[in-house]
């Protein structure tokens, strides 16, 4: 089984580094990743300057191709251009950080699966809990591992991802694996005004995370709370099929 691993806390990162390590254990790994950290950048594709991708080296060996641009373009120019041939399947992560709820939206590992979903090629993304670049990704590793093992013959719709999120506690805490759905939940942001250096100032984004239903079982943030692993699937028809009958007046404007 041919793997495309990607991530978008850049190619240097612990999280990719202990992935690609446990995929090799279940197919060929190829590693194309951002250059440098592109956290939250969505499913951003650079279009108005241009990409390169550069051979990058751990331990004294090829690793993979770093690229100077978003998860997306990695997935696309990986795709299209870098690779022999199509993956059979793609991992995105492991995220220093959950991407659950209304993070799926930000969340650049997401967007790289997704972007993979659209390619055609079967596609997962990963996250632990916590955002310490030095906290132990090894159990992450083995559940995705174990995940993207039965990916290719799972009963999943073509326009649809896993989206795996694994609590940062020792194994014989985890409880187990649970199904979920995106939990309801919304950021509370401001922008902190600072002053640099110079007397300029310069702003930076601060925010609390509100779960809106932290009582409702089956909802990824329940399941982290309560040490399972969660996997939603995840599809981006954001269609509201409930209001397209309730807003049908609209189509009587005439201009």
């Amino acid at each position: 089984m041919r793997i495309l691993v990607t991530n978008d806390d850049g190619i240097d990162s612990p999280g990719i580094y202990a992935l690609a390590h446990a995929l090799r254990k279940i197919g060929e790994v190829i590693v194309v990743a951002p250059d440098r950290q592109q956290s939250a950048v969505g499913h951003a594709l650079t279009v108005s300057s241009p990409l390169r991708a550069t051979p990058f080296h751990r331990d004294g060996a090829m690793f993979g191709y770093a690229i100077d641009g978003t998860p997306t373009d990695c997935v696309k120019m990986a795709i299209s251009t870098l690779l022999p041939e199509k993956p059979d399947i793609i991992v995105s992560g492991i995220n220093h950080g959950t991407n659950t709820s209304i993070n799926v939206l930000y969340s650049g590992t997401v967007s790289a699966a997704t972007e993979g979903m659209m390619m055609g090629i079967r596609s997962m993304a990963v996250s632990l809990t916590s955002f310490d670049h030095a906290a132990d990704m090894s159990i992450a590793a083995e559940y995705a591992c174990a995940v993207a093992k039965q990916l290719p013959t799972l009963e999943l719709p073509s326009d649809t991802i896993l989206n795996v999120n694994v609590p940062t506690v020792p194994r014989d805490v985890i409880k187990g694996i649970k199904i979920t759905r995106l939990s309801k939940s919304m950021w509370n942001d401001h922008y902190e005004r600072r002053i640099d250096p110079m007397g300029h100032d310069y702003f930076w984004i601060n925010g609390q995370y509100i779960t809106l239903d932290d009582d409702i079982t089956d909802s990824d943030d329940m399941a982290l709370k309560d040490n399972y692993v969660s996997i939603t699937p995840i599809h981006y028809d954001l269609t509201n099929r409930a209001v397209m009958k309730r807003i049908t007046l609209l189509e009587e404007i005439i201009l």
